[in-house]
C-alpha cells in the first residue's frame, strides 16, 4: 500500500470526519483520480511528440493516450484528427504514489520554489497546477532529454467547497506558499 494512502485512511479520515462533523465516512472528501495532461501542438514534429509520450509515460508509470483536435482552425493551421497532446488519468495506488513523488520529491526540486498557490481551486474542490519542465522529477534521464515540455496537473477531488478540498491536500502535505 502507498504511504500517502496509508496516511489518509489511518490518520486524516478520522481527523476530518470529526473535525468537519460529518455523520457518515462517504462524506468525507478524498481524491477520486489525478489527470496529467500536456499539449504538444501540432505533430508536425514527430520527435518532440514521441519524446513527450517517453516522457510522461516514464514519469506517471503508465502510457499516456493521444488527444487530437476535435475542429480544424485554419488560424492554428489545424487540422481535425491531428495530434496535439497527450494525457494520463491516474487512480487508486498509482494515484497516490504520484501525488507522494510530486510533493515529496519534485516540487522541491523546482527552482526557486517557495510553494504553490492556495488560488488554482474551481470552486468545486478540484485543484490544478502548472510545470514548466519535467526535469524535476527523478525519473527522468536529463542525458537524453532534448526537449522541455510543460505539463498540467489535476487533482480531482470529492470536496463540495474550496476550503474542504484546501483542508483535504494540505493535511495531505501539498506545500501551499503562505
Amino acid at each position: 500500500m502507498s504511504v500517502l494512502m496509508d496516511t489518509y485512511r489511518n490518520d486524516i479520515l478520522p481527523e476530518l470526519r470529526t473535525k468537519r462533523g460529518y455523520g457518515n465516512v462517504q462524506e468525507v472528501p478524498r481524491i477520486t483520480k489525478i489527470v496529467v495532461s500536456s499539449g504538444i501542438g501540432s505533430d508536425k514534429d514527430r520527435e518532440v511528440f514521441d519524446e513527450a509520450l517517453r516522457t510522461l509515460g516514464d514519469i506517471v508509470g503508465q502510457r499516456p493516450i493521444i488527444t487530437k483536435a476535435k475542429t480544424s482552425i485554419a488560424g492554428f493551421k489545424l487540422r481535425e484528427g491531428q495530434n496535439v497532446g497527450i494525457s494520463v488519468t491516474l487512480r487508486g495506488q498509482r494515484m497516490y504514489d504520484f501525488l507522494y513523488r510530486l510533493i515529496n520529491v519534485a516540487l522541491p526540486r523546482v527552482r526557486d520554489f517557495r510553494g504553490v498557490s492556495s488560488t488554482a481551486f474551481d470552486g468545486a474542490g478540484n485543484y490544478s497546477l502548472g510545470l514548466n519542465e519535467q526535469s524535476i522529477f527523478t525519473e527522468i534521464d536529463l542525458d537524453k532529454m532534448k526537449y522541455t515540455i510543460g505539463m498540467n496537473v489535476t487533482i480531482v477531488t470529492t470536496a463540495k467547497t474550496d476550503e474542504e478540498g484546501l483542508e483535504l491536500l494540505t493535511m495531505l502535505g501539498m506545500p501551499f506558499a503562505t
